[in-house]
């Protein structure tokens, strides 16, 4: 390490030269930012349901519909004079918006009775006996039942775009929809423009608030806030070089992917405050600039190595799940946390070479105190076994009921919009997402028996529990006559919910009213066993096949995250007790962490998943950091214990306490998983601090705590 010091002193232009220049790189690569919305599209290719969805989509020639709820104000009815009008209205308002292909309502375009444009003028215009009329056969349509709640206050629109629905979604909420009637918009197109727009909002307002919080903790420990900032540059330039990276390579950023500048600045800034920290026990010996950087790089050189790479295995880990979301934040986050750990050992010495470091000052509020507390508990080895025993019960408690969320908002709050969206046309006409799927369908074999058979089978759809309404050609084809009915067949009269005639087969759709885990079961069970149906998919599918696919993640990520640690640690130390003794106080975290997960409500999804991997990485180093403290103690006897708590337990408690803050900023993300996530840092890195710093010291010799209480 003496070397390397002496090359980093010696050359600091160089190395602050090539960081400038990165830097510079990955800054040019911001402006290609760009945001993925829907975070089950990498299922399209790889699942069965996201392949007949594709398949579905282009054959059909239909994507998701905009679902808009219209109800008048005055609370009447929407069958009468006015209330057709205003439908009429809202129809062709929504029809007006720039890429609407098609708007579907109770009330169509052209008069049933007469073959004339039908218009809100015309229906104010109708002789009192044609509306009659006109009311009557409305109300006993085939889409009546579909686009008509049962006491006729509410009506529902389908709105069907073309090209970009995302687009169309952002414009659709600001059509001239009349004074009237009120508007409720739903739908896959306006969750994806909300989550976008969500998105943004995050990524200008969460990593300023980190990086702030952050430095408040870093300046409680260190006592100099210059200091404090400079600990935590190589972080925030690691993030940087990161996103550079990824919008270099043309990917996208989403929910999930959104976070890995924040996991990136909070974890990878460790190894910087713990250079920082042992730099300034140099300054205090009064070691000249090119000594306390080599004094620094040889107590934590070696760790800072390890504990980049373990923290980089814990995130790798994901890379086995085959969910892409969960993919990508495992790989970047883990070359994020690289290249914070290369900043923190190349360029921060050499650019804390040219500056003057003060001793620690009276401004660092977690230094004596908390350390006398911290070896005080540590000598009392029954403590570290009451806080080994209280973890193994919440794992014990709650790891058996841990189970994944089943809810395709699942990244909204309670209280969010979309979500009192999605309820209220539930409520009223079913799900806001419907399923869909495909009946075989032979034109050229007699119509009528296969009609026959399509309809009883939907209706045995319909008897399970869950399912609302079935909607499909054959069912509408019920109440047409046989003209009307054979040009439906052939694709010549569309109906308000878009295509359902190809020549493979016939679409229908499928409104839940009650999505989970165990229904979807029944669902897929049930189409699977009827010939007739060819195809059965949609989004509440798809998230439920990401469902199965993060249960495995959780399993085959843990496994390979323990696996990666271990054989690092196994190589470094050559000694499987060593390795074992590390271990212990991250395993013990882990299953309470499981535990807490399944007793606090939250629930394992998309994003809390990978929680136990992440803690697996980063809680290890904080073994890694005391294991080598120990050691280089050790040699010189006495209360060697005691003086290793004092060089690595206050870095440890300020990355342990500095993690959960600095991730406390995702309590003000709009996505309910990041709050999620915060939450669950706060246990882990907690808990994972307290094992270490409790349970290593316990299994010391006596003799090295002796004289602990003596001071």
């Amino acid at each position: 390490m003496r070397r390397i010091a002496h090359l980093l002193v010696h050359r600091a232009p160089v190395v602050l030269g090539a960081t400038a220049l990165l830097t510079l790189l990955a800054v040019a690569m911001l402006p290609r930012l760009a945001f993925d919305a829907d975070v089950t599209s990498s299922l399209l290719g790889s699942t069965p349901e996201g392949q007949a969805f594709t398949r579905l989509q282009q054959v059909y020639d239909v994507g998701d519909p905009i679902t808009v709820v219209l109800e008048r104000r005055d609370g009447g009815s929407l069958t009468d004079r006015e209330g057709l009008a205003l439908v009429a209205e809202a129809r062709d308002a929504l029809a007006a918006v720039d890429g609407v292909a098609s708007v579907g309502t109770l009330v169509p375009t052209e008069d049933p009775l007469l073959g004339q444009a039908l218009d809100a003028e015309r229906i104010r215009g109708l002789a009192a006996p044609l509306l009659a009329g006109l009311s009557g056969l409305l109300r006993r349509s085939p889409a009546a039942e579909l686009l008509l709640s049962d006491d006729g206050t509410r009506a529902l629109a389908v709105v069907l775009p073309d090209g970009d629905p995302i687009a169309v979604a952002d414009r659709v909420p600001d059509a001239a929809i009349p004074d009237g009637l009120r508007a409720v918009f739903a739908g896959n197109p306006l969750v994806f423009a909300e989550v976008i727009d969500l998105l943004g909002w995050f990524l200008l307002a969460i990593p300023p608030a980190v990086i702030l919080l952050i430095l408040l903790v870093f300046t409680l420990a260190l006592g100099a806030p210059r200091l404090a900032a400079l600990s935590i540059v190589p972080a925030i330039l690691g993030a940087l070089w990161t996103f550079g990276l990824i919008f270099g390579l043309g990917l996208r950023v989403d929910i999930v992917t959104v976070i890995v500048p924040i996991f990136v600045i909070v974890m990878g800034s460790a190894d910087g405050l713990h250079f920082v920290s042992h730099l300034q026990d140099a300054a205090e010996r009064g070691e000249p600039k090119a000594q306390r950087v080599a004094a620094a790089l040889r107590e934590v050189g070696v760790p800072m190595i390890l504990t980049t790479v373990s923290t980089a295995a814990g995130f790798l880990s994901l890379a086995v799940t085959g969910v892409r979301p969960m993919q990508q934040l495992g790989v970047f986050t883990a070359v994020g946390i690289t290249f914070a750990g290369a900043i923190s050992f190349f360029t921060l010495p050499a650019l804390l070479s040219r500056i003057d470091i003060p001793a620690r000052g009276p401004r660092a509020r977690l230094g004596r105190r908390l350390t006398d507390a911290l070896e005080a508990a540590a000598s009392r080895r029954w403590i570290a076994g009451v806080v080994v025993a209280g973890m193994l019960v919440v794992a014990a408690a709650g790891i058996p009921r841990l189970a994944v969320v089943s809810d395709q908002l699942f990244f909204f709050k309670a209280d969010h919009p979309v979500r009192a969206a999605y309820a209220e046309v539930e409520a009223a006409f079913g799900g806001a997402s419907p399923l869909f799927g495909e009946f075989a369908f032979d034109p050229s074999a007699p119509i009528d028996p296969q009609l026959e058979a399509i309809r009883a089978r939907s209706d045995e759809l319909e008897d399970l529990p869950g399912i609302r309404s079935v909607v499909s050609v054959a069912s509408l084809a019920a109440a047409l006559p046989e003209a009307q009915r054979d040009e439906l067949l052939r694709g010549e009269r569309t109906p308000p919910v878009g295509p359902m005639v190809s020549a493979e087969g016939l679409r229908f759709l499928v409104f839940p009213d009650d999505v989970r885990t165990s229904n979807v079961a029944r669902w897929r069970e049930a189409t699977d066993a009827m010939p007739e149906v060819r195809a059965f998919t949609g989004t509440p599918l798809l998230f439920e096949a990401l469902n199965r696919l993060v249960v495995r993640a959780q399993a085959g990520s843990l496994a390979l995250a323990f696996l990666l640690v271990g054989v690092l640690l196994l190589v470094v130390y050559r000694r499987l007790g060593t390795t074992l003794l590390a271990l212990f106080p991250i395993a013990v975290t882990v299953a309470t962490l499981l535990g807490f997960l399944a007793l606090s409500g939250i629930q394992l999804n998309l994003i809390t998943a990978i929680a136990s991997s992440i803690v697996i990485g980063v809680g290890i180093d904080y073994a890694i950091h005391l294991i080598a403290a120990l050691e280089h103690a050790r040699a010189d006897g006495g209360a060697w214990v005691r003086r290793a708590l004092r060089t690595a337990g206050r870095p440890i408690l300020a990355n342990a306490i500095g993690i959960p803050v600095g991730l406390s900023a995702l309590l003000a993300s709009p996505f309910a998983p990041h709050t999620q996530i915060a939450a669950l840092m706060w246990v882990a890195m907690l808990s994972a601090a307290a094992t270490t710093l409790l349970i290593l010291p316990a299994l010391a010799p006596r003799q090295a705590l002796v004289d602990v209480h003596g001071g």
